[in-house]
């Protein structure tokens, strides 16, 4: 309520310096006049009181009304990337509008400076476009990862001395999305013996070719198209592909956003909302997934921490205590992936963020042993022990299971996650993300299964 009185109080004109100025000199002309019982002075003070109340009163009865459609292109960039805003104004008063100066506004970035808005005709009514519709642009920079509130517009007018001022904001707010930036992680220069061959072999065995598909003899109603001609060579005898439903590989993405490891002492404080080793292991989730995604795989993505890219009630215990993961696939897998990392809040910035541990690994180890293991990647900034245990245990599950851990994360929880079979590659810089990719060989990869 208080931050609803305040913004309306905001939009009341009020006096510039030069306004106050006078006011103040009003107010002391007309104490000492009393005082000295100099009458002629006091008329003098009531004028400097005066004059501004009344310029406050011209700003209030000049108030616009105005239209503005705002769009931004495009509205979802790479963090560090710009995007174009634009604003169309349209006046809807019976009033031509000049003198007027506008600004945007947008949390936590850098806006350009007060400019002078174009005149605008009376409202001509029909179409926008004419003499009393004007377009504004300028490009707008995003720093950083996150979802940044831009808007309104505010649109401000004086008096013609410069005494009283009134602003107003026009236009609803808009979201605009930064996504983490992403690393090519592109062919190595290990060859068919690194992990991107491990992954490509993944892919092969999905995917067979129409020569590797399960092949059996022609029955009657069989469709042509489905004539498996080298097996029919083979044979001597029409043979048809076998239906079966195959479907694109799982990979497994696991998160750190929690940072349960040391405690809140370690979280970004106040309104320093970027926490530097949270960003690059956000930086590094959304490089893996998004290559894993191009190579054709589903991936599968959960959270230490309750969760953001999709939170529900029964989503609070975390990715490695009992909530199902979140699944994306394809082109359009991979821009809900980028936006939901980019929705995700640094852990100082958000309160009450707590998980209940109490539940299962979503993962059953017991069952890899009867299934083809998927491949895994976790990406951990400060992990506390029991995640560390739960990722032990899921180690079975997955083949092969890649840690990328931080300086923030404990030498002894790096040294049980090795010992459970997990091969740790440091990570420090956002520049370190393709050289710690392409350092993984497919034989090392393996060996350190247990």
């Amino acid at each position: 309520m208080t931050g609803g009185v305040g913004s309306r109080l905001a939009e009341w004109p009020r006096p510039t310096r030069r306004g106050a100025a006078l006011i103040a000199v009003g107010a002391i002309v007309f104490v000492n006049a009393l005082v000295l019982d100099r009458r002629d002075f006091i008329l003098l003070g009531l004028i400097g009181i005066a004059v501004p109340l009344v310029a406050m009163g011209f700003t209030a009865w000049r108030i616009p009304r105005l239209d503005v459609v705002r769009s931004f292109v495009p509205g979802v960039v790479a963090a560090g990337g710009t995007t174009t805003a634009s604003a169309v104004v349209r006046n809807r008063g019976r009033r031509t509008l000049d003198g007027a100066r506008w600004r945007d506004t947008a949390h936590r970035l850098e806006t350009p400076a007060e400019s002078v808005l174009p005149s605008l005709g009376r409202w001509e009514g029909g179409p926008p476009g004419g003499g009393d519709t004007v377009r504004l642009e300028y490009t707008l920079r995003l720093p950083r990862r996150g979802v940044f509130t831009a808007g309104p517009l505010q649109v401000s007018l004086s008096d013609p001395f410069g005494l009283a001022r009134i602003e107003r904001g026009y236009g609803r707010t808009h979201d605009l999305i930064a996504t983490p930036r992403v690393t090519a992680l592109g062919a190595s220069a290990n060859g068919p013996a690194s992990l991107d061959g491990v992954l490509l072999e993944l892919q092969r065995q999905s995917h067979p070719n129409a020569d590797e598909l399960i092949a059996r003899e022609y029955r009657h109603g069989d469709p042509l198209r489905r004539v498996n001609w080298p097996a029919t060579a083979r044979h001597g005898e029409i043979m048809v592909r076998q239906e079966e439903q195959r479907s694109d590989p799982d990979a497994r993405l696991i998160i750190d956003t929690a940072l349960h490891g040391r405690g809140r002492t370690s979280f970004a404080t106040g309104d320093d909302r970027y926490h530097h080793p949270f960003e690059l292991g956000v930086e590094l989730a959304a490089s893996v997934g998004v290559h894993l995604l191009r190579g054709g795989f589903r991936l599968t993505v959960s959270e230490t921490g309750a969760s953001q890219l999709e939170p529900g009630p029964r989503r609070r215990a975390g990715g490695l205590f009992g909530d199902a993961p979140v699944e994306y696939q394809g082109g359009v897998g991979e821009r809900a992936f980028l936006e939901g990392l980019a929705h995700l809040a640094t852990p100082g910035a958000r309160g009450g963020g707590t998980t209940d541990s109490a539940g299962a690994p979503h993962d059953d180890p017991r069952g890899a042993t009867g299934r083809a293991r998927r491949p895994a990647f976790a990406v951990l900034v400060d992990i506390a022990p029991a995640e560390a245990e739960a990722l032990a245990a899921l180690r079975p599950a997955f083949e092969p299971a890649v840690a990328f851990v931080q300086e923030s994360v404990r030498r002894t929880l790096v040294a049980d996650l090795e010992e459970s079979g997990w091969r740790c590659v440091p990570v420090r810089t956002a520049q370190d993300i393709a050289e710690a990719w392409h350092s993984l060989p497919a034989d090392r990869g393996s060996s350190d299964a247990r």
